[in-house]
């Protein structure tokens, strides 16, 4: 895959898959005909914590938040980040927007959350270099099959946009189940190694979920099924 170059997305992965499966129920539909649009991201423009949240904090972006759990807990933990989410199956957005509206009376409605439908590299493209604090890549589409591998997205270029999209200091967090995804993302950001430090100094640390990474439905599925889960922090450089 190409390296990533500034203000150029077409150096990138391209969106894959589907983006849309059964119907959404009642409730669903109508948050994504009227809160949907009031979090989601600008069409254009710079995407900025001030012009997202009308003031200074850190940002965190979540890459295909799935049905939004992880990104919810996250919001919730610390009110005083904002959270960006972007996924393409509307699905997931749905479910993401039931959590944001405060889980039907559970909680309170998060303020500090915004969405797009779609692909995230876009969006990532147009967030200033150096403006995330946490970037998050939990449980991916997998792809397989070798004739797939440039599908997915931990490769070089997204990698070389994740870098340069966070701040010194800022992490970058990777979550899988799947063997073949995960000896392909430890080769990929072994070929990143001047830009990211992998946090692990035992095998414990990318065994067990840290403290702070609330589990995805993906990863309590995978557990149902037996599988082994991996967690992996990398502090940019």
């Amino acid at each position: 895959m190409s390296a990533y170059k500034p203000g150029d997305p077409t150096t990138l992965s391209r969106l894959y898959g589907r983006s849309k499966g059964k119907p959404l129920r009642k409730g669903q539909q109508g948050l994504v005909d009227s809160l949907l649009p009031r979090i989601a991201m600008p069409h254009e423009g710079p995407i900025t914590s001030e012009a997202l949240f009308g003031d200074q904090r850190p940002l965190h972006f979540e890459i295909g938040f799935g049905g939004g759990e992880h990104m919810a807990a996250r919001a919730d933990m610390l009110p005083d980040h904002g959270l960006i989410g972007a996924e393409p199956f509307i699905n997931g957005v749905a479910q993401a927007l039931v959590h944001v509206d405060g889980d039907g009376g559970a909680r309170a409605p998060l303020g500090n959350v915004r969405i797009h439908h779609g692909d995230a590299l876009e969006v990532l493209a147009r967030i200033p270099d150096g403006a995330l604090s946490f970037l998050y890549l939990l449980h991916p589409d997998p792809w397989p099959k070798a004739r797939h591998a440039k599908r997915r997205m931990m490769n070089h270029g997204p990698v070389d946009m994740f870098a340069a999209k966070l701040r010194p200091g800022g992490e970058f967090r990777f979550g899988t189940d799947h063997p073949v995804y995960l000896r392909h993302a430890l080769m990929t950001m072994r070929s990143h190694r001047d830009q990211f430090d992998w946090l692990c100094a035992k095998p414990a640390d990318f065994l067990k979920r840290p403290g702070g990474w609330p589990e995805t439905r993906y990863e309590a599925k995978a557990r149902e099924n037996g599988h082994e889960v991996w967690y992996f922090r990398y502090r940019r450089k």
